[in-house]
Formats: C-alpha cells, sequence, structure tokens
C-alpha cells in the first residue's frame, strides 16, 4: 500500500475504504453503503462492529468508554463531541456504550468510566480513566497519537 494511501473502516457497515491521505478532509464516503466516514460525530461501537473499525482504520482511533447512568460520563461528553470537531480527519474518536456492549468492555478489561484508549493499528497504545476538559484531553490524545 502506498504511504499516501489510508484504510478507514466505515463505522456504519465496517467495510474498510482504501483513501488517499491527502483527500481525508474532503467528506469521503464508504464505497459499499454510501455513509460519511467522517461526520463531525464520534461513531458508535458496538460488540458487533469494534473489531471491524478498529482494526481496519490506519489512523489513530480514540474510544470513550462511558455509561449512560454515569454523571462524569455525562459531562465528559459534550467535550469529546467538541474534540472530534477539532481532530477528524488525522484522528477517529469513537464511544462504547459499555452497558450495551459488555463482551468488548470486559475483553477491554474496563474497571471505571469514563475510560478513554487510544488504538493505533486496532491495538491499545496509551489509556486513562477520568473525565478531562478539553485543553488537558486534546493534551493527551496529540501526546499518544504520534
Amino acid at each position: 500500500m502506498p504511504a499516501d494511501t489510508v484504510h478507514i473502516a466505515c463505522p456504519a457497515c465496517g467495510a474498510s475504504n482504501r483513501l488517499p491521505a491527502a483527500r481525508l478532509g474532503e467528506g469521503p464516503k464508504c464505497g459499499k453503503c454510501a455513509a460519511a466516514l467522517f461526520n463531525g460525530h464520534p461513531a458508535a461501537l458496538t460488540d458487533a462492529n469494534f473489531e471491524a473499525v478498529l482494526n481496519g482504520t490506519d489512523i489513530p482511533v480514540v474510544v470513550d468508554c462511558w455509561a449512560s447512568w454515569c454523571g462524569p460520563c455525562m459531562r465528559f461528553a459534550p467535550v469529546f463531541e467538541e474534540a472530534t470537531g477539532k481532530l477528524e480527519p488525522r484522528i477517529r474518536t469513537a464511544k462504547l456504550d459499555t452497558d450495551a456492549n459488555s463482551q468488548i468492555s470486559a475483553r477491554l478489561g474496563i474497571r471505571s468510566i469514563p475510560t478513554l484508549i487510544m488504538f493505533k493499528g486496532g491495538k491499545e497504545t496509551a489509556r486513562i480513566s477520568g473525565a478531562l476538559p478539553l485543553g488537558p484531553f486534546m493534551e493527551w490524545v496529540k501526546q499518544h497519537a504520534g
């Protein structure tokens, strides 16, 4: 694969899309289902699509592991949403509802929420627990996305 080409998994259908890296900011759509590959919102991860999205995406992926009953998770949600607008398309953001997706949550060893996990090439490279303000969160991402 040429160095100027990247694979981006479609969060809607899981299909892998090969794109020129220079064109990621041009609103690419999935070649299979025509869904936007980046829409300014975190992708929803589930037990069913987790592997396809993480393993089929060459850019770093930051996953927010959360639950609807978690107060800190709810306070962090708008921060994560705002960060998504600043990070896409260089970095994919995604949310994993730990209650609804217990298989992946257990496999990841989620013990507290919110937990933020950075993945590169489908492998975990960094993890932090707790809600962060936007500035420290962006610094954490910058430090670990490199």
